[in-house]
This record gives C-alpha cells, sequence and structure tokens, in this order.
C-alpha cells in the first residue's frame, strides 16, 4: 500500500468538490478500493500503486475539464472516470466559460470583431456607448489568454476622474478611496473566475488592478493590459500608458467619448490618439454603435433619449446666437 499525494492548483478546490462535497463522494464510490480524503487543495489517497496512480491521471483530467468550463458535473466525472468521452459543452464562439460554466461568446456582431481584432493585433481601441460590453468583452478575452499560458499576468487600469464627486471625501485611505472607481473591472473578474481562484490571482499580483496614475515608469512585458474609461485620460497620460507596451503584451483601451468627465478646458487623451493612430498597422479599432448595447433594453432608449436633447440643445443654442449676433451692416 502506498500513500499519494495530489495537488489541485489548476482550479478553484470549491467547484473541483461539489457543492457539500458532492464529487468527492462520487469520486470515493467510483474508486472503492482506495482511502481518499480531501482538504484544501490536496487530495491524499492510499492504496495498490497501479491503482493509486490511475487514481490520480483521472483527477488531472477533471481537473482540466474543470478548469475548462469552470464547472464539474456528475455526468463529466462518470464518463472520465470510465475512460469515455464526455458531453461537449463547447457554444458557438465561446470566448471562457464563466461561473458555474456559464459560456462568455459574443453577443453582436462588433464584438465578434472584437475577439478577431484581439487576436490579430498588439493594440485595440474598442470605442461605443455604455452597455455595448466592450470592457466585458476585453476582460474575457484577458481572462482567456490568462488560463491558456499566453501571457503571465493581467494588469487592469482606469483613470480615476472624479465624476460629480471628490476623491476626497470618501472615507479610508488611497486604496479605499480608488477602489470605487475600479469596481466595474472587479465586476467583470468575479463573473469569470471563481472567488478562491480570483483571490489567489490577486494577492500574487498575477492580476493587477490599479489607477492609470501607477502606471508610469513601468514595463509591462508577457501580459495583457486594459485601459477602461480610456476617454478621462489627458493626451500626456494616453501617450505615458500606450507606451508602457513590452514584449509579448497585448493591450485593449476602451472609452466612450460621449462621455467626458474631463474639465471643458482639457483635451481627451483618447480623442487625440485615435487622430494620431488610425491606420497604424499592428492597431485595430472597433467601434460600438447604439444598436449593440446589450444590457437593459431600456439602455439604448435612455441613450436615444440624451442624444436628442443634446441636440436640440445644440440647436437652441445656435438660434439663441444667431438672434444675438448683428447682421452685416446692422448698427451694434
Amino acid at each position: 500500500m502506498i500513500e499519494r499525494i495530489i495537488i489541485i492548483d489548476a482550479v478553484d478546490p470549491q467547484t473541483f468538490y461539489g457543492p457539500n462535497n458532492s464529487n468527492m463522494s462520487l469520486i470515493r464510490n467510483l474508486f472503492p478500493k482506495l482511502r481518499v480524503t480531501a482538504r484544501g487543495n490536496v487530495i491524499k489517497v492510499i492504496g495498490e500503486d497501479h491503482e493509486t496512480a490511475e487514481f490520480e491521471k483521472k483527477i488531472k483530467e477533471l481537473e482540466a475539464w474543470a478548469a475548462r468550463y469552470n464547472k464539474l458535473t456528475e455526468d463529466a466525472i462518470i464518463d472520465l472516470v470510465r475512460g469515455e468521452a464526455p458531453r461537449r459543452m463547447d457554444a458557438d464562439g465561446v470566448i471562457i466559460y464563466g461561473q458555474n460554466g456559464r459560456p462568455i461568446t459574443p453577443r453582436n456582431a462588433n464584438q465578434s470583431r472584437m475577439v478577431r481584432s484581439f487576436a490579430d493585433n498588439d493594440l485595440t481601441f474598442a470605442l461605443g456607448p455604455a452597455g455595448t460590453g466592450k470592457t466585458y468583452i476585453a476582460i474575457a478575452l484577458a481572462v482567456r489568454a490568462l488560463k491558456n499560458k499566453e501571457c503571465r499576468r493581467l494588469i487592469l487600469s482606469r483613470p480615476a476622474v472624479e465624476a460629480g464627486e471628490k476623491l476626497g471625501f470618501l472615507p479610508g485611505d488611497m486604496k479605499d478611496k480608488i477602489d470605487p472607481y475600479l469596481q466595474p473591472l472587479y465586476d467583470a473578474l468575479e463573473d469569470m473566475l471563481p472567488p478562491l481562484k480570483l483571490k489567489e490571482y490577486m494577492d500574487s499580483d498575477t492580476i493587477q488592478i490599479a489607477p492609470l496614475a501607477f502606471m508610469r515608469g513601468r514595463t509591462l512585458n508577457d501580459a495583457v493590459i486594459i485601459l477602461d474609461e480610456a476617454q478621462n485620460t489627458t493626451t500626456h497620460q494616453m501617450k505615458m500608458f500606450l507606451t508602457r507596451l513590452g514584449v509579448n503584451s497585448k493591450m485593449v483601451v476602451t472609452g466612450d467619448i460621449t462621455q467626458i468627465d474631463l474639465p471643458r478646458s482639457v483635451r481627451s487623451g483618447l480623442l487625440n490618439a485615435l487622430r494620431i493612430l488610425r491606420g497604424v498597422k499592428g492597431i485595430g479599432m472597433i467601434e460600438y454603435e447604439k444598436k449593440d448595447i446589450v444590457r437593459h433594453p431600456l439602455v439604448q432608449r435612455i441613450v436615444d433619449a440624451y442624444e436628442s436633447r443634446e441636440k436640440e440643445t445644440e440647436a437652441e443654442e445656435a438660434s439663441r446666437y444667431e438672434e444675438n449676433t448683428p447682421k452685416q451692416n446692422e448698427p451694434w
């Protein structure tokens, strides 16, 4: 009799063991001659050499399945242990599988173009109104690259620009003040990675979420770097960010040029970069439209209403300007 120790490191143990350890109970039943104990990410098995070796092989197959689909079902366990091919869960165009095995796929043509642009280019700009999924797809692509070992780390950033509220009035230290600005990035990651795995990545700096100011002076190699809300960068910040790109890295820059929160006197770095970089080889640009909004249907109607009102306001201001401007040869 020998004892083998197997480490589960490619997937969250909670996902592997199942609710109330139901998956481990099934695995024990499928290997009745072995004594199996599991604690944390360590599985210990005692039995004959050839039987424990077969057990370890099957556990690694199950771990790979769970890591791919973010889920481990009873049917998959039974099929893999018996040496049969489990029913495939692949969906058309799937990027990755999120929490509980939910497939994350492009939901419109521009999201599909963004997936292709990420594969073909080292820098992709994704522009469009709120709710088009540009940031969500960018993070899904980054997580896939990390899981496939195409990069060593993910770096997600946002400019900490106030939209009507002041950072200084928020409670806590600098991290506490900055985190609310970065929460949308956390939300997307929590949709795609189990909590324990996400915490492991964050603690080891495999995934880094930081304000844009923290990027200065760095060279980012072997990474996928995402800049969200880029319309709120200055021209100097944007140039600084883009020149962080290192060897074997990819960048995605997302933004909505209709929601610039910078002071009126400050030029948006995103608009400036688009003018300068359009047509440069190795850079992809995806422009989302209102029809691409994938949030609640009301969001698209809200965007339409605001755009209509802005056009009316512009027309009213132009009309008032004409009324108050003396015509040629007219006395002041």
